[in-house]
């Protein structure tokens, strides 16, 4: 099943998420996992978390393969021994932050909640996440590179923060009318969205 993703606007995205509680059937749980992924695939996303579809549960599902992928150009320029990063397929339940350390370093981020919108983000180079994984199996994991970014990028869907509210005063001015306008639906997007005030999946 594909949900329509929620785009910028609805109060669920920023709303903190709930933990999904130990009694959950599992079949019910493996099939929404799967539906995120579907739903992200679709999208040509590399990361959802629940609230984007509407659900204010801590569940996010990642695969940061596409944003790994090396060339020939990228592979020459390794060091010698340099070990090129991994992508990683997963989905995170009920995740904690830990911690959060390294360098911080920016990148180009964007949301399938905000469509058409790009801006600089800067985020450490370092995390280590308790979480439970498919099969509710509890994890404490330490990732870096690419894959720390997507995953705090979705932790950050679970608190109810957005990659825009990390953007200066004055970028948030200047794209003030644009945010506002996706909200309304006044965008470009080729995925299944639902705009806050109207309630119609486009």
């Amino acid at each position: 099943m594909i949900y329509s993703i929620v785009a910028i606007g609805d109060p669920v995205l920023k709303t903190k998420a709930k933990n999904l509680p130990a009694d959950l059937p599992a079949a019910e749980l493996q099939q929404l996992i799967a539906d995120m992924f579907e739903t992200m695939y679709s999208a040509n996303g590399v990361g959802l978390a629940a609230p984007q579809i509407g659900k204010a549960i801590r569940l996010f599902v990642m695969d940061s393969g596409p944003m790994v992928e090396l060339d020939e150009e990228d592979l020459a320029e390794l060091e010698p021994g340099e070990v090129p990063e991994q992508g990683i397929k997963r989905a995170f339940i009920n995740p904690q932050m830990v911690s959060e350390t390294g360098e911080e370093w920016g990148f180009e981020e964007g949301c399938l909640s905000i469509p058409g919108i790009r801006e600089l983000v800067t985020r450490h180079a370092d995390i280590v996440l308790r979480y439970e994984d498919e099969n509710r199996q509890v994890h404490e994991e330490a990732f870096s590179g690419m894959a720390a970014r997507v995953i705090q990028h979705e932790y950050d869907h679970l608190e109810g923060v957005l990659f825009t509210d990390k953007l200066s005063g004055f970028k948030k001015q200047l794209l003030k009318g644009k945010l506002a306008r996706i909200s309304k639906g006044d965008v470009r997007h080729d995925y299944r969205m639902k705009f806050a005030g109207d309630g119609k999946r486009r």
